[in-house]
């Protein structure tokens, strides 16, 4: 037996499975940095800022929710700490290059801001509500621009 060879763990050849420009790419195509507001009566500005970076896979085969016709993998990561430890370095280091380029700069900029409590102020707050929202937003979000300006205290 030859006790030169090193044995490497499980651990890392998981880690190993995919390259970091993989996952870069990836999410170039099919992450998302999602800032979202959801309205809360206890507190003070009535609004929560909701954080998340995703990335999601149809698997195809494997099902893994309650939903038999879902076949979707979906990687979330929505603790503010492991957001602003690990995936905003990530991307900082391995640089996107589509449109997600400007929303991941937007993400950052919003986790700046609560890092430094300014959402817990009007100002803070609408900076991020005007970085984040347009005016006339098509997208499938819950409370458009004009709503959340309308319910602000």
């Amino acid at each position: 037996m030859n006790k030169s060879k090193k044995v490497i763990g499980a651990d890392y050849q998981q880690e190993r499975l995919m390259s970091d420009d993989y996952l870069a790419g990836f999410t170039d195509g099919e992450g998302t940095f999602y800032v979202g507001f959801s309205y809360r009566k206890d507190l003070p500005l009535k609004w929560q800022i909701i954080t998340e970076f995703h990335v999601s896979q149809n698997s195809g085969g494997i099902n893994h929710s309650k939903n038999p016709k879902d076949k979707s993998w979906i990687l979330l990561v929505k603790d503010r700490k492991d957001l602003e430890e690990k995936v905003l370095p990530f991307f900082k280091r391995h640089p996107l290059f589509t449109s997600k380029k400007e929303d991941f700069k937007k993400f950052c900029k919003v986790l700046e801001l609560i890092k430094t409590r300014k959402h817990l102020t009007q100002n803070g707050f609408l900076e991020i509500v005007n970085l984040v929202l347009k005016e006339e937003s098509k997208d499938h979000r819950r409370y458009d621009k004009s709503f959340i300006l309308s319910h602000l205290i």
